[in-house]
């Protein structure tokens, strides 16, 4: 391999298109403008690429046909080396690949369910459908802990606040995966779980110390290094108890070859996250982030905002000395030896997808019942004032399903409103759609409240990450480095820093005496920011598998067996736990 091939094989890029020849007139002109191409194989030829990352919004993931026909597409313009398709296909509220494909309980739902089992079984039909679409890389699972409610980019992508408990998961996925011919990934390094901001927009610090990230970050990382994990994703966060330098970790040699290579002892792929992110680049410029990013131990470099910069810049690195060849050659031979794990270089094995096969093994009927079946086991019911769930049809038939209707994630078909209104007409009852956002105003609340007065028997209410900026301010202004200090940090909204809207309306509702539901469809913390209600739940994302399931709960058509994976502290008094990691009641 010349060293222009060697250096291609390290890139991993996003392209926009349903096609690798032939994508909308559309796409092309974005490529034109951001990647200098027309479309996906003239991106393989220039860079001689490593890899391509699917996106939706690079309109990559139509249908399992589309996708299948792009995997192929871009396998047929490889030159010599088959390129590794990737996806960050976690489930919940991060899935590229939308229905018909089957959608499963994300992270944190798996970690309420409490079963290894069913994280195992998850991953398994995740990647089944995955490897028939083409795609042979999953970036999953998330191996952050999640021990800070105000986190803004994780939260319910990961397992739970417990580091053993999220090891076990991590473990099981990872053998789920393998079992289906995926190469995984674990993510972040060295643990994104404790932070206020998002590394996609600002460059995140978190303050453990090396006692502390031993104890809470540590565990997930080598549990999944001992379970023979092909990756391990790098986070852009600036971690000063590992590494004083103010630099991120994607860019530490100290962590990512002192910590995780030699530490920890990993030698499989150390890939970047999204060097487009802000957290990466905020203190270097893009001509200098990939290279140092393989100076500091890494071997894939993820999504570089101006490829052809990046791309020369480790070119010219290793003609001045800077980087030697048999450094690039040593994160080559790791891409290699993980294509080859995943039979891409394999002479009897298709490295494309095969249509014919493709698409039976997407979406079947068995795969998506198991998806309902592990569903069952996630929602937890956190609040059941003298026995008000579950609900009958002949007792409480007319039900109204009011609240919040975030942007939809893949896998859902509507509104969460619609979708719950609609499960539960198909289980006997009479129910009544009215969104009314994430941060409803005075007009939605007095809609809500003369349609709750209109006849109804009960209100459900989805609440989606309630929170006070006020509260999150002064805690944090008495926050210090250690960890007891940073867990009881108020929460924050993600899209709504300043929101206290969703407690108004749900107190409106309360007011008219007609019984109230809370159901928690994002992070489960909400609770602790609600006005007292008849009954509340948590179903940690707003998919319709998941909410499928909380509706079958409420019906009692299943009993609710979700325990709280992390703990819900109270608004005022953050110090005092409201819900104990393991707390969910059933009937």
């Amino acid at each position: 391999m010349s060293l222009e091939d060697k250096v291609g094989q390290l890139f991993v890029m996003h392209v926009y298109g349903h096609s690798a020849t032939d994508p909308d007139r559309a796409d092309i002109d974005t490529n034109l403008r951001e990647l200098g191409v027309r479309d996906a194989a003239e991106l393989i030829a220039r860079y001689r690429l490593g890899g391509i990352i699917y996106f939706g919004w690079a309109h990559n993931t139509r249908d399992p046909q589309q996708i299948a026909e792009l995997s192929r597409g871009i396998q047929q313009a490889a030159p010599a080396v088959p390129v590794l398709i990737s996806v960050d296909q976690e489930h919940g509220v991060v899935a590229r690949v939308g229905a018909p494909a089957t959608l499963l309980p994300g992270a944190m739902a798996l970690g309420a369910s409490g079963s290894l089992e069913h994280a195992r079984e998850a991953a398994r039909i995740a990647g089944t459908e995955l490897r028939a679409l083409g795609i042979r890389q999953d970036h999953a699972p998330d191996a952050d802990v999640n021990v800070n409610p105000a986190n803004p980019v994780i939260g319910v992508r990961s397992f739970g606040a417990d580091p053993d408990a999220v090891a076990g998961f991590v473990t099981a996925q990872i053998e789920g995966y393998r079992s289906a011919g995926i190469a995984t990934a674990a993510k972040h390094f060295p643990g994104h779980g404790d932070t206020t901001d998002d590394s996609h927009t600002e460059l995140p610090h978190i303050h453990h110390t090396r006692e502390e990230w031993d104890r809470y970050d540590a565990p997930p990382f080598r549990a999944a290094i001992a379970a023979g994990v092909d990756s391990v994703m790098t986070a852009h966060i600036v971690v000063p108890a590992l590494d004083p330098s103010g630099d991120p970790a994607t860019l530490s040699h100290p962590i990512l070859t002192g910590v995780l290579r030699e530490e920890l002892g990993f030698d499989g792929v150390i890939a970047t996250d999204s060097l487009a992110m802000r957290g990466v680049r905020t203190k270097y410029g893009d001509n200098r982030v990939a290279v140092l990013a393989l100076k500091a131990g890494a071997d894939q470099l993820l999504n570089p905002p101006r490829p052809d910069v990046a791309w020369h810049a480790v070119i010219d690195a290793v003609r001045s000395g800077e980087l030697t060849e048999d450094r690039i050659d040593e994160s080559v031979l790791r891409v290699l030896r993980m294509k080859a794990k995943v039979g891409l270089l394999s002479d009897d094995e298709p490295t494309g997808a095969d249509l014919a096969s493709a698409l039976p093994a997407v979406g079947t009927p068995a795969h998506l019942a198991a998806a309902d079946r592990i569903a069952d086991a996630t929602t937890t019911l956190l609040v059941n004032t003298d026995g008000l769930l579950p609900l009958s049809p002949a007792t409480h038939p007319n039900i109204l399903v009011v609240g919040a209707d975030p942007r939809s994630p893949s896998g859902t078909t509507g509104p969460p409103t619609t979708v719950l209104a609609d499960a539960l007409d198909a289980l006997g009852f009479r129910a009544t759609a009215l969104p009314t956002g994430t941060a409803p105003d005075e007009a939605a609340i007095e809609k809500a409240v003369a349609a709750a007065l209109g006849g109804q028997d009960a209100v459900l209410v989805t609440t989606y990450n309630i929170t006070t900026h006020a509260t999150t301010r002064d805690n944090t202004q008495a926050a210090n480095t250690t960890l007891d200090n940073t867990r009881a940090r108020a929460h924050r909204a993600t899209d709504h820093p300043d929101d206290t809207s969703q407690a108004t309306l749900v107190a409106a509702l309360k007011a008219t005496g007609v019984p109230v539901i809370t159901l928690a469809i994002r992070n489960p913390y909400d609770i602790a920011h609600l006005p007292p209600v008849d009954a509340a739940l948590a179903s940690y994302s707003w998919t319709d598998v998941e909410l499928r399931a909380a509706a079958r709960v409420i019906a009692g058509r299943v009993a609710p067996r979700g325990r709280l994976p992390v703990p819900v502290r109270r608004a005022d008094d953050p110090a005092q736990v409201l819900y104990p990691i393991g707390y969910g009641l059933t009937y």
